[in-house]
């Protein structure tokens, strides 16, 4: 398969360096310096992967929808309104976003949606997430990812860190902590505080190549598929 990448950091360099290691082409690999190339360029892979920075989405969106190439997408930090922005390049060309491409991560989200609204009523509910000393986001995008899938209906109060007089916990709140050090690729735990009871759901990724090989897995899957947004969850689960 052919593809176009969108970000030079960490990801972006190993997702080539797996591609190409797997036998797939790469048309371009674009950094926030050449990104304007993208207005020029025609159609030219298979797939766009885009592990960049927000900043990106502009010219993202006007070359998707020029060419209708397929987007698989892993950027984090969006605002609800650049989210907006790029799943609507759904009715052009098949789109799949998801701050976590880790098949770990796809089964974490799954027993959340089963357990959590058993332990809600009693249990009070964090989270806390580690990264990297160079992470820009936070809280990191799989935290977020955690926290919809045990509060999709917005009725917790999100609190992010407490100080002073915040100490004192509510019971409508879910905390969400980020902790940034070291060369840490990714933990995140889901902690349920009941009374004289405590269960934790921890995942550590040991290195991004788990994100790399399931970002590709999915990327292949993508331009057998019409134009829409697809969700990870749906695809991995058969649903």
């Amino acid at each position: 398969m052919r593809f176009l990448l969108i970000g030079r950091g960490k990801m972006g360099a190993l997702i080539e360096k797996t591609a190409l290691a797997a036998g797939d082409e790469v048309a371009a690999a674009l950094g926030h310096r050449d990104l304007d190339c993208l207005a020029s360029m025609g159609k030219v892979a298979d797939v766009v992967i885009d592990f960049s920075r927000p900043e990106a989405l502009g010219e993202i969106c006007s070359y998707i929808r020029r060419t209708g190439t397929p987007l698989l997408s892993g950027t984090t930090g969006y605002t609800d309104a650049q989210k907006a922005l790029l799943l609507g390049l759904g009715d052009c060309a098949p789109v799949l976003w998801s701050a976590n491409f880790s098949l770990g991560i796809a089964v974490f989200v799954r027993a959340l949606q089963a357990v959590s609204d058993v332990l809600k009523p009693d249990f009070d509910i964090e989270i806390t997430e580690t990264h990297h000393n160079q992470k820009a986001d936070a809280p990191s995008g799989t935290a977020k990812l955690l926290l919809e899938a045990i509060d999709p209906h917005h009725a917790l109060r999100p609190v992010y860190g407490r100080e002073g007089s915040c100490g004192r916990r509510a019971p409508e709140e879910i905390g969400i902590h980020a902790l940034r050090g070291g060369t840490v690729a990714g933990t995140h735990t889901v902690h349920f505080f009941g009374p004289d009871e405590e269960l934790e759901i921890t995942h550590r990724a040991a290195s991004r190549q788990i994100f790399v090989n399931g970002a590709l897995h999915m990327a292949r899957l993508l331009p057998a598929r019409p134009a829409g947004v697809y969700d990870l969850q749906k695809i991995l689960f058969g649903e």
